[in-house]
């Protein structure tokens, strides 16, 4: 059973950038899968991005591609969200998961969650 563990939220202003990080207890070369999802108060959790054991990487297209960037250090056991030109619709409490799956866009694909970590984007 994998832990994982976010961070690097906080509070920023429209336009700015945070860079969020997710440890896992584990070495994550064995999930093919890491992802990023966000919850909104009041909404239901959606997909931002994933990125598989090789790099490549899926995005919530109408929303963060070209303004978000995720990626993996297999050999620190870490998985990143670096997010630009924030927005206001931008926050929520943001969560790293781990999926077996190939292809995983969905929550019900991912196998472990982190507790998440907030992320606020005032106007």
């Amino acid at each position: 059973q994998v832990q994982l563990v976010e961070s690097g939220g906080g509070l920023v202003q429209a336009g700015g950038s945070l860079r969020l990080s997710c440890a896992a207890s584990g070495p994550i070369s064995s999930w093919p899968t890491m992802g990023w999802f966000r919850q909104a108060p009041g909404k239901e959790r959606e997909f931002v991005a994933t990125v598989r054991w090789d790099g490549g990487s899926t995005y919530n297209t109408d929303s963060v591609k070209d303004r978000f960037t995720i990626s993996r250090d297999n050999a620190k056991n870490m998985v990143y969200l670096q997010m630009n030109s924030l927005k206001p619709e931008d926050t929520a409490v943001y969560f790293c998961a781990t999926s077996v799956r190939l292809l995983a866009g969905s929550r019900r694909d991912y196998d472990y969650w982190g507790q998440g970590t907030q992320v606020t984007v005032s106007s």
